[in-house]
């Protein structure tokens, strides 16, 4: 049999190790932060000072005011933002949000996710170009820092001097400073800034354990902000990656104009768009130049894209300067790029409101409709029910019970049903609790045989706080099928455990 020749394209090399396999040479990027050779491609955009760049400016520094101060604001005494981790407690705008809360938590998280999808459904990845904080720190914060040690303040783009020496330390010192002072505002989210600050006053072996999550926050923003940048945005946050099912044609995106734009060329004026021989393109290259993630916005929409609009103000000043109409790159959609009917009334964005307002609406109902404790029963483990000597039927139960006030509060448990039930509470006669405690109360809940139908038996238990509070709660109870014959502190056929007996007595 002959050998197969394969053909190979001028322009592939052979591989060292394997002399009879031909590469292709990769393109000059392969990805958007990665050269030919796999080597880390550094981005310096240029900056584009346009009237969108002015008002993301604008919004970058009021959202940093409001998150700087957002801890140190109060309601009814209670911060306005609080994730109190090692007391269990969510505080959000007056409200506290208990482990018990499950519902609520999962419809707050619901109507989150709901109101992400619609606000992507409509207007795209807004978020990431005009409000997220990494985006916010690393264009308004941190890339100023490095232009002006870099001698491109005000510019952007290839370092005019080498950041070398006392330069590097330099940076190195404001971005410590800057991370630090981000840290601990981040902590105080999570402790409160009554306790930051006293931690702040003390000496780190007082308090070694929040100490190294401030160190631990502190390098991570450092690692991120001086090495890892925007490959946050590519590679680690989940969101580019969304917008493949969270977008459709008609949401809004930053796009270039094709039928406008192509066949690209330089040169053009005014006079010279009626002759469409060329397109309003000149393919300057500064859409590229500026973009911070290192993507060509002409290629058509990307996962890299964060639609920080720098292309559109790069776009809009080269067509000025030309004296052409701005919009070659704007804010739009798929089908008006490609002049088909662009209205924004579509399904998800009828469903997606729809949705949120019923999970607002349940959140609301169950919120405003709170009771100043929670109270659950729990079955313990181990045998489903004894008999006791006199002949009652007894079930060891465990009451959950959660002090939702700032105040203690004594609470009573009585049994409605049956009638001629009862109700102990094993370690005391009356349970107080401090306030937001959340305690376990072990209870025995007895009942004559005569209460039980095929070994079941529904109790009502009622549990009321000293404010006059009160909850109804229903629990089943387990029982005999056959009633069970007690001869002094016996019963017959069944193994005695002091004054109490398990199981069914044998016939």
């Amino acid at each position: 049999m002959g050998t197969r020749e394969v053909a190979t394209p001028p322009e592939a090399t052979s591989d060292q190790r394997h002399p009879g396999i031909s590469l292709i040479p990769a393109e000059e990027h392969v990805l958007p932060t990665l050269e030919s050779d796999g080597s880390r491609r550094w981005l310096d955009p240029r900056l584009a000072t346009g009237s969108y760049w002015k008002r993301r400016r604008v919004v970058a520094y009021l959202l940093v005011a409001f998150f700087t101060v957002l801890p140190h604001l109060r309601l009814d005494g209670k911060p306005l933002v609080l994730i109190d981790l090692p007391a269990r407690k969510f505080h959000l705008l007056g409200a506290t949000f208990l482990p018990t809360d499950t519902v609520l938590l999962a419809l707050l998280m619901v109507s989150l996710f709901l109101a992400v999808f619609l606000i992507t459904a409509l207007f795209g990845r807004l978020w990431c170009g005009w409000g997220c904080p990494q985006t916010v720190y690393m264009e308004f914060f941190f890339r100023p820092i490095d232009r002006f040690f870099q001698g491109t303040a005000g510019k952007g783009g290839k370092p005019s001097q080498p950041l070398t020496g006392w330069r590097w330390w330099a940076r190195l010192a404001v971005y410590v400073s800057l991370c630090m002072f981000l840290a601990h505002t981040f902590l105080a989210y999570f402790v409160g800034t009554d306790r930051l600050a006293q931690w702040v006053r003390q000496s780190p072996l007082e308090h070694p354990g929040p100490f190294l999550v401030m160190a631990l926050t502190t390098g991570l923003m450092l690692f991120d902000f001086l090495f890892f940048r925007e490959q946050l945005c590519l590679i680690a946050c989940p969101y580019g990656r969304f917008q493949s099912v969270l977008l459709d044609r008609r949401s809004l995106i930053v796009s270039y104009d094709r039928v406008r734009g192509e066949p690209r060329g330089h040169g053009k004026r005014m006079g010279e768009r009626s002759t469409r021989s060329q397109g309003d393109c000149v393919d300057c290259g500064m859409c590229v130049q500026v973009c911070p993630t290192g993507i060509d916005i002409r290629n058509g929409l990307q996962m890299e894209c964060i639609h920080c609009t720098q292309c559109i103000d790069a776009c809009n000043g080269v067509m000025n300067r030309l004296h052409m109409p701005t919009g070659l790159i704007r804010y739009g959609n798929q089908d008006e790029m490609d002049r088909k009917p662009a209205g924004w009334l579509r399904p998800r964005v009828i469903l997606y409101p729809l949705v949120l307002a019923v999970a607002v609406a349940g959140f609301g109902y169950l919120l405003t409709h709170q009771k100043d404790f929670d109270a659950r029963i729990y079955r313990n483990l181990g045998n489903s029910f004894s008999v006791s000597s006199d002949g009652w039927i007894d079930n060891s139960l465990r009451l959950s019970l959660t002090n939702r006030t700032d105040q203690a509060r004594s609470y009573r448990l009585t049994i409605q049903q049956p009638m001629e039930g009862r109700v102990q509470l094993i370690e005391s006669g009356e349970v107080t609790l401090a306030g937001g405690e959340i305690r376990w109360v072990p209870i025995l809940v007895s009942a004559p045989f005569e209460s039980f139908s095929e070994g079941n038996c529904q109790a009502v238990l009622k549990i009321e706080d000293d404010r006059g509070q009160s909850r109804i709660l229903p629990q089943p109870l387990l029982g005999p099928f056959q009633k069970p014959k007690v001869l002094g502190d016996k019963v017959l056929g069944d193994k005695v455990l002091g004054d109490k007996v398990l199981g069914d007595p044998e016939p």
